[in-house]
């Protein structure tokens, strides 16, 4: 295949930038080193940001000049935690036509900010068509369809078929913004030199094989038989398994399908471990190139300094009466220089008075363009000010819109405050439910993303028992919910647990209702990075009469 031809075509096409970044991989076909190319292309679509739970839309997708006879249409609708969407696509042509890596199609999200989430395989069906349901956790995304050599791949090529098109009632389309992601180039999955034998398909054997070999080979060609031999040993005994379940007489296609996707994940994570382990011992190459080019430069000099030193010493031991004629002359050139100086001494003295008030001068013009930096430096400061605060409350308004898809939440001057009703806790005990543990894990990512947060966890009753029963059920549920959030890799430096009992109602204790608002633990959400730091207890939160 002749990939430069390849390239200029696909960038033709696009109007899409390359920034091509040369690593070496190791080949064990024929023990020598090619080069291996990862060319990451920049391209721009259009994403949505679809209303939470404003019931179904629907959107377009349009083949790109790769594949201008594919189309699709999308139905996103928006669910509690999460969005589905139910796709079909016709008009889609063997993904093998663009390369032997290439076996299937992937669906991705894109984000805003560019970050792709892989969300399904798309298998080409009869008549060239194919239908997806899936979810995704994002609010605002767009959708692309690329050819792939294998599902589980966590960046998109750059052989885009398919993208999104918002359609006039898209409900959210006001809203579009451009996404701009990276895309691995045609090819980028082969180093050069690397043979690679074309896949021949049968219909006997399901794709997930194809896909597991593909992934195998892939992961050998990137250097994880040197880089993650251990990973890349257990890709290979399950591929062997894989290979033995394929030649049986009757073919067990439920557990090849099972054995050959656990093998394109394990060759997947051997290939990233490879490029990263790769991409740390060349840096740590450079960084030992430069310090050995620094230890020879001290060398020469070091060998200048002696030479020099020698020739010296040498010039010091000459003839004594070549030195007194040396040091004659010597004497009588000095003796024209003090002429000469004291001659030069006679002019400044007439010019030092105008060299002064020169010099006044310009000391008062450099006062005045020191004074005009400082304002200038001044009005630089309130804009990186203000930048840094539009900054955070861009963010915080981003985890207010992220918290509320997945409990209730509200902005406070102490911070977002997150709120788990009691139905998310056994009746009158501290063990969180399923759908608790579901939705903390949720929250948990997202707080992840972010390491400045701080969290602070308050459980709180109704006035219905013992003050000390409530304050104990207080703190064992706000413990639990810390507890819960630790095991989801939120360091417990970042977070407080408190329990005030029945101290703090939010409605009236006298009614069902009202019980049930005072029953509950909120989660407030604060830090610099979003503006606000934990502080005392509001004075906003709403107290009754009496507990």
């Amino acid at each position: 295949m002749n990939i430069s031809a390849v390239l200029l075509a696909v960038f033709a096409s696009f109007g899409v930038s390359t920034l091509a970044q040369a690593q070496t991989a190791v080949s064990s076909e024929n023990n020598q080193t090619p080069t291996y190319r990862v060319n990451v292309v920049s391209r721009t679509t259009r994403a949505v940001s679809y209303k939470h739970r404003s019931g179904a839309t629907k959107i377009n997708f349009q083949g790109t000049d790769l594949m201008p006879s594919a189309v699709g249409e999308a139905k996103v609708e928006s669910k509690r935690g999460a969005l589905e969407i139910e796709v079909e696509f016709s008009g889609l042509d063997r993904p093998t036509s663009f390369g032997n890596e290439y076996l299937t199609y992937v669906l991705w999200a894109i984000s805003p900010e560019g970050r792709p989430v892989n969300i399904g395989e798309v298998l080409l069906g009869d008549n060239h068509r194919s239908k997806l349901d899936v979810t995704t956790d994002l609010q605002a995304f767009a959708l692309i369809v690329t050819a792939e050599p294998y599902y589980a791949v966590r960046r998109p090529s750059n052989v885009v078929v398919l993208e999104n098109a918002i359609r006039s009632d898209t409900v959210g389309a006001t809203e579009a913004v451009d996404a701009k992601y990276d895309l691995i180039d045609r090819g980028g999955y082969i180093p050069t030199g690397y043979n690679f034998d074309p896949v021949v398909l049968s219909a006997r054997l399901p794709l997930e094989f194809y896909e597991a070999r593909n992934a195998v080979r892939i992961a050998k060609s990137a250097g994880a038989e040197t880089f993650a031999s251990s990973s890349y040993e257990n890709a290979v005994r399950q591929m062997k398994r894989a290979d033995d379940l394929a030649t049986m007489r009757h073919i067990d296609r439920k557990a090849l399908i099972a054995e050959s996707r656990e093998v394109v994940q394990t060759a997947d994570d051997a290939r990233e471990i490879a490029v990263k382990r790769f991409d740390a011992d060349r840096l740590s190459a450079d960084r030992d190139a430069a310090a050995a080019q620094v230890a020879d430069a001290n060398a020469q000099s070091d060998k200048d300094n002696r030479a020099r030193r020698d020739a010296e010493a040498a010039s010091a031991g000459a003839d004594p009466r070549r030195a007194d004629a040396d040091q004659a002359a010597a004497t009588a050139q000095q003796q024209q220089q003090d002429a000469l100086a004291e001659s030069q001494r006679n002019r400044a003295a007439a010019t030092e008075a105008n060299q002064a008030a020169a010099d006044a001068q310009q000391g008062q013009r450099n006062a005045e363009a020191e004074s005009d930096r400082n304002r200038v430096a001044a009005a630089s400061s309130d804009q990186q000010l203000q930048r840094a605060v539009q900054d955070r409350e861009e963010l915080r308004a981003r985890l207010l819109r992220q918290f509320n898809a997945i409990l209730a939440t509200r902005d406070t001057a102490r911070g977002l405050v997150v709120n788990l009703s009691d139905v998310l806790f056994d009746t009158a005990k501290y063990t969180l439910r399923p759908e608790a543990r579901e939705k903390l894990a949720k929250i948990s990512g997202i707080v992840l993303a972010y390491p400045d947060l701080r969290l602070a966890i308050e459980g709180n009753t109704d006035s219905v028992g013992s003050d000390a029963m409530n304050q104990e059920l207080s703190e064992r549920r706000a413990g639990a919910v810390l507890d819960y959030l630790a095991k989801q890799n939120i360091p417990v430096a970042s977070m407080t647990s408190e329990g005030f009992g029945k101290t703090r109602p939010v409605a009236s204790n006298d009614t069902t209702e009202g019980r049930q608002q005072n029953r509950r633990v909120e989660m407030i959400v604060s830090g610099d990075v979003i503006g606000t730091m934990i502080g005392p207890v509001s004075q906003n939160i709403p107290l009754t009469t009496r507990p």
